[in-house]
């Protein structure tokens, strides 16, 4: 017998994994449970993309789209990272302004989920589901923590790691206003020996502006530990903004940093 791709066999798999709480599955999957050639399964699965019944984040790899968010086109990206980097043994982290979404400290909801990886990978888009992925040098060794989806837990950056990277990655941010902004409602979270060690994951010219800014957005005394680290490990003075002229910039001694930016945070 033929089988027919338009009929019930791919809508009765996908049907009994969401009725078993799983919303994700892999090409090779489908085959092995339908018994039929990739080729095939694509078909099928083409069909119920159509439906928006499901969707492809990934090559060879869908979600399964409860009505609830039909109109994305997708499961929002929180919902399949997670099970994207599991299935392909990759490290990685929700971090920037992901993160801070999470810690409560983001102006808005990101236009896209920025996501920290070990080695490049491509853009995601799905529907109206955005990810980007960020290479983070020393990535296993930045502090992160899990928080609860609707379907598991993700990866994300602590608060301290947060305010790190979002310093270093300034310009994926919206620039040095937006971050000053973010780091002025996250400062709260943020303990001083914690900021020390994730610190310690990071070149030290991100650990001299982060010092300078948290210094202006008032964020009492958590930058303090960060003072005696930046006098014994940086080497030379840096520019506020990376890329912009500072050859007439003022110093700031404490955290060797030229200002060579007047930053008006968006608080």
């Amino acid at each position: 017998m033929i089988w027919n791709p338009s009929g019930p066999a791919a809508r009765d798999y996908v049907d009994s994994l969401a009725s078993s709480g799983q919303y994700h599955f892999t090409l090779s999957d489908a085959r092995e449970a339908l018994g039929v050639s990739a080729a095939a399964a694509m078909l099928a699965f083409g069909l119920l993309a159509r439906k928006s019944i499901i969707a492809q984040p990934a090559r060879d790899f869908y979600v399964i789209v409860p009505p609830e968010y039909r109109s994305l086109g997708c499961l929002p990206a929180e919902q399949f990272i997670p099970s994207i980097m599991r299935i392909r043994a990759r490290p990685y982290y929700a971090g920037l302004l992901s993160a801070a979404q999470y810690h409560g400290a983001a102006q808005h909801s990101p236009e896209q989920f920025q996501v920290l990886v070990q080695d490049p990978l491509r853009p995601i888009e799905c529907g109206q589901v955005r990810a980007v992925f960020i290479v983070r040098e020393q990535l296993r060794m930045v502090p992160a923590q899990f928080f609860d989806t609707p379907r598991g837990t993700i990866r994300v950056s602590t608060p301290e790691a947060t305010a790190i990277d979002l310093v270093g990655y300034c310009q994926r941010v919206g620039g040095l206003d937006q971050v000053a902004a973010v780091l002025a409602r996250l400062a709260a979270q943020i303990d001083p020996q914690k900021l020390l060690s994730a610190a310690q994951t990071a070149p030290i010219p991100w650990v001299q502006r982060l010092g300078y800014l948290l210094s202006l957005v008032d964020s009492g005394n958590r930058a303090d530990t960060l003072r005696g680290y930046v006098r014994s490990e940086a080497r030379q003075s840096v520019p506020l903004l990376p890329g912009a002229s500072h050859s007439e910039a003022p110093m700031e001694e404490d955290w060797k940093v030229l200002v060579n930016s007047d930053l008006e945070p968006a608080l």
